[in-house]
């Protein structure tokens, strides 16, 4: 559980160095948006680091909830 808090904390970023670098997190309605999503879609990745759970959900934008397509969306991915 807690790798998929730590992955979803990517999740409230945009996809630059500068954000990571500021270790920012999303809230938690952010992170409980794609939780169910990151565990059905990309649970074989989640060890694999941030950026691949973020590209796994990309991948699978036609299988997630719209409430997760929507805070990828609303961080520019």
């Amino acid at each position: 559980m807690r790798k998929i808090v730590l992955a979803l904390s990517l999740l409230s970023l945009t996809v630059s160095t500068a954000a990571v670098a500021q270790g920012g997190r999303g809230t938690a309605e952010e992170q409980a948006a794609c939780t169910r999503d990151v565990q059905k879609h990309c649970r074989a990745v989640i060890d694999q680091g941030d950026f691949t759970i973020l590209a796994c959900l990309k991948e699978n934008r036609s299988k997630i909830t719209p409430e997760c397509d929507k805070v990828l969306k609303s961080h520019n991915q």
